[in-house]
């Protein structure tokens, strides 16, 4: 008799995700044209992935950046966002060889997320919110075409990592 309505707003979530198994390919494919090409020959480069890190190491400096335009290569291609590698500095150690380590970072950071939301809210979209959910943001609002308006700002708009916005719902 008493029949309960739910009101079903348009939503959907921005997230920042990172195939991994991409990932590991690119590396896998960096590695091997790394042992095969004469500029690496004799300098012990060796690119490897473990633990949401991928690690160079090679006998110099010039030698770490050109693995480094090797991988990111590797990676565009396979559709990997340059913008998820965190670039740690590159350290020399004992006996003439250089490491670098690269986190791939997954995940929208709560600070990228109020910045997020923050963006949303100065867009001034009426009907239009954001809530931070662990690592996404779910954005919400009375209109389809709102939301369509806010994913093209949030295109537009750089925040330092890659955003895809997936689980539209009308």
């Amino acid at each position: 008799m008493f029949g309960i309505s739910y009101i079903i707003v348009p939503t959907f979530d921005v997230v920042s995700e990172v195939n991994i198994q991409e990932v590991r390919n690119a590396v896998d494919q960096a590695q091997r044209e790394a042992t095969t090409r004469f500029d690496f020959k004799d300098t012990n480069s060796i690119i490897e992935y473990s633990d949401d890190e991928i690690k160079l190491s090679s006998s110099s400096r010039d030698r770490i950046a050109a693995l480094l335009v090797v991988l990111e290569e590797k990676l565009v291609k396979r559709g990997v966002s340059l913008k998820s590698l965190d670039r740690g500095e590159v350290i020399e150690g004992g006996r003439g060889v250089c490491r670098q380590t690269i986190k791939v970072v997954a995940g929208i950071s709560t600070e990228k997320a109020k910045a997020i939301n923050k963006f949303i809210k100065d867009a001034a979209i009426k009907g239009v919110s954001g809530s931070i959910q662990g690592d996404s943001l779910r954005v919400s609002g009375k209109k389809r075409d709102d939301l369509q308006l806010v994913i093209g700002k949030l295109k537009e708009a750089d925040f330092g990592i890659p955003l895809q916005f997936n689980n539209f719902r009308d």
